[in-house]
């Protein structure tokens, strides 16, 4: 990997949720529209693969916490 693909795979690290779905819509759609070089299409979609990772990990964190709520005892609830 070159340094920067290193820049930006530790910056998509610091992406929130939103932001890198955000960003990875614009990549989709850069690449639909197509106009763009082989090498540039290619950086598209690497970026585009690294935020889709991005949102995943977020999304499985929200899951299992999701899981751990729902796996508390109800008994908890009623005596709040």
């Amino acid at each position: 990997m070159t340094d920067d693909g290193t820049a930006a795979a530790a910056a998509t690290g610091t992406l929130g949720y939103e932001q890198a779905r955000d960003e990875l819509i614009e990549v989709v759609r850069r690449l639909e529209a197509g106009g763009t070089t082989l090498e540039e299409s290619l950086a598209l979609w690497e970026r585009g693969e690294e935020l889709a990772k991005v949102c995943r990990h977020w999304l499985e964190g929200a899951r299992a916490r999701l899981d751990a709520a729902l796996a508390r005892p109800q008994d908890t609830a009623e005596e709040g």
